[in-house]
């Protein structure tokens, strides 16, 4: 005969109530460890605390400024205006009329001279319609030709009289160029002669020896004696 068990007595129907208590103090009991709080009384001394005596700020004793007082208005302009006469009489200027009518007199005006001035024209070389002629190409035939005889003869009058042992004397060497600008003035003489080089030994050479270019016949442009300005480079190699 089997023993019968009672339905009472049967733990494992309750379970899921049991477990959800259980689960339920657990968690109170791990939220209150967590919130717990001690102190330590020996830390806290009341008697450590001084408030010491109230500060009473001292409030700075100002001084209230007087400002004087606006001036008065100006006076008021009166309301009549005094008229003074003025007895010092003023002489009046008559302008006349320069119209004339036919009753008068026309004068006779003699011959007026004008004088004509001289324009001081400048005119390159390349384009002068007579170039300048420079002694002993009086003989050439043509514009052309005078152009060339003068330029070979410039040429050698430089290379004859400038001194190239100068730019080795200032410490220069290899090739060296002058560029140099004149003008031949309306009377054939050698004016404003400027010169750039390298060195300013050099131009002071440079125009020392185109200073002392011959009195040349002027260049004419239109049948009239002008101004004509040549440009010349001047160059050549320092022997080391």
């Amino acid at each position: 005969m089997e023993p019968k068990k009672n339905p009472k007595a049967d733990i494992s129907r309750n379970s899921s109530i049991y477990f959800a208590v259980g689960l339920a103090l657990v968690l109170l009991i791990t939220y209150g460890a967590i919130n717990f709080k001690t102190y330590d009384k020996s830390a806290i001394d009341i008697g450590l605390l001084d408030l010491g005596d109230e500060i009473e700020e001292e409030i700075p004793i100002t001084e209230q400024l007087i400002t004087p007082p606006p001036p008065p208005p100006p006076p008021a302009a009166p309301e009549e205006i005094e008229v003074i006469e003025d007895d010092e009489e003023v002489e009046e200027t008559v302008i006349e009329s320069t119209e004339t009518d036919m009753d008068t007199k026309i004068v006779e005006v003699q011959d007026v001279v004008v004088d004509e001035v001289e324009e001081d024209i400048e005119v390159p070389f390349s384009v002068i319609e007579n170039v300048p002629v420079f002694p002993g190409c009086e003989n050439k035939s043509g514009n052309d030709a005078k152009k060339q005889c003068m330029s070979e003869k410039i040429t050698q009058f430089v290379n004859k009289n400038f001194n190239t042992e100068l730019a080795g004397d200032l410490g220069l060497s290899g090739r060296q160029r002058i560029n140099v600008v004149f003008k031949i003035d309306k009377t054939g003489n050698i004016i404003g002669v400027r010169a750039r080089a390298p060195h300013p030994g050099l131009e002071k050479e440079a125009q020392r020896v185109i200073g002392k270019l011959p009195k040349m016949e002027p260049g004419k442009q239109r049948g009239k004696a002008v101004t004509v300005q040549y440009a010349l480079p001047i160059i050549f190699q320092v022997m080391d």
